[in-house]
């Protein structure tokens, strides 16, 4: 049976470069040949232990890449067509996908729902951090890349730009609103962009390296606050003028951030949660005004699917948004177990790496 080489989970702390045979594709599937993927901060979870994954399954859910083959009864595409498919690849047609939660899908449950079911890459079954990739429900995922546009400028398309975009879309970013992005990683700064695309005009950056917060000015941050100058709370209601913001979006995943978020929020407003949290999370009682404040707090798992793909990328066309620089480092598949030791450190102003073959 023909071999790739691909990037495995073995054990917390352990993700190594092995052999192992290039799927085989059923009839509603395609196999991609991957030309540029990347690491996300849920693969650094994996690799922690943190989230848990069945030993031996490859990692990676952000494709970008080349039809190989497709499978019997997918129409519509051709052999040697640059495509990317969503992290999120929804069957399209469960339940969930039919009421709009494609990242929710369960298509094999009996109500047709399943917690986080839409993501399968790297969690469920076989990722993109490999030579080739077989994407499930092809007909649902697969979305074209335009000659005019590198791998690069749409590697954000698969997860951060729409998970970004996301928390500004679930917390219902308006024209005029005041937003506060927490943790300005690759995910918070595509809801920077996010924000300001959807109207906001006043954005407000939390974090503290100083490559991060120029790059959000760049993205559209009006305001940075840099958490190791001072109480990020005092800091925001001070630059508010004790008003609060209309949305707070969290984007790091620990209890200091979402605590922080929910307090700097007026009466009525939204907090938008994008992080993977790790442990139990507690609401502190006056920030969440005993359950009187009006206040919502929403959850989003990554949209995907073809046509939020679609989407994604005629955003990139457009010029609208510019996030090539946020590929800080590149390496090939081969030097993968070095580029998890960079990334999963946080060494050398990393934001993300372009893995390619």
């Amino acid at each position: 049976m023909p071999k790739m080489k691909a990037a495995i989970f073995v054990e917390p702390g352990r993700i190594v470069l092995d052999e192992k045979p290039i799927p085989e594709i059923g009839p509603l599937d395609a196999l991609v040949r991957i030309t540029t993927t990347t690491i996300c901060g849920t693969d650094v979870h994996i690799l922690k232990g943190e989230y848990p994954v069945a030993r031996g399954l490859t990692i990676g859910h952000e494709p970008v890449g080349i039809i190989e083959k497709l499978g019997s009864q997918v129409t519509g595409y051709a052999e040697g067509q640059r495509v990317i498919a969503g992290a999120i690849t929804p069957s399209g047609y469960s339940y969930a996908c039919l009421c709009g939660c494609g990242s929710q899908d369960g298509p094999g449950m009996k109500h047709g729902f399943k917690p986080m079911g839409g993501w399968k890459f790297g969690n469920t079954i076989d990722g993109t951090q490999a030579e080739y990739v077989l994407v499930p429900d092809a007909l649902a995922n697969l979305a074209p890349v335009p000659d005019a546009l590198s791998d690069e400028e749409v590697l954000m398309c698969p997860d951060i730009m729409s998970t970004g975009f996301s928390g500004a879309e679930s917390g219902a970013v308006q024209i005029g609103d005041i937003v506060a992005v927490f943790a300005l990683g690759p995910i918070g700064l595509c809801a920077v962009a996010g924000a300001k695309l959807k109207g906001a005009t006043r954005i407000i950056g939390v974090d503290t390296v100083p490559e991060r917060l120029a790059i959000a000015r760049q993205l559209g941050c009006s305001d940075v606050v840099d958490f190791k100058q001072g109480d990020v709370v005092e800091q925001i209601m001070a630059l508010t003028d004790g008003r609060g913001v209309d949305v707070a979006i969290e984007a790091l995943g620990t209890q200091g951030t979402f605590a922080s978020a929910l307090k700097v929020l007026r009466p009525g407003g939204t907090l938008s949660s994008l992080g993977v949290y790790s442990t139990d999370l507690t609401i502190p009682l006056g920030a969440f005004s005993a359950g009187l404040g009006d206040n919502k707090i929403v959850t989003t798992l990554c949209p995907g699917g073809k046509e939020r793909m679609r989407r994604l990328i005629d955003v990139i066309a457009s010029g609208r948004v510019d996030l090539k620089p946020l590929v800080t480092h590149r390496f090939k598949l081969d030097d993968i177990e070095a580029a998890y030791d960079l990334f999963s450190h946080q060494r050398d102003g990393v934001l993300k790496v372009a893995i390619t073959p």
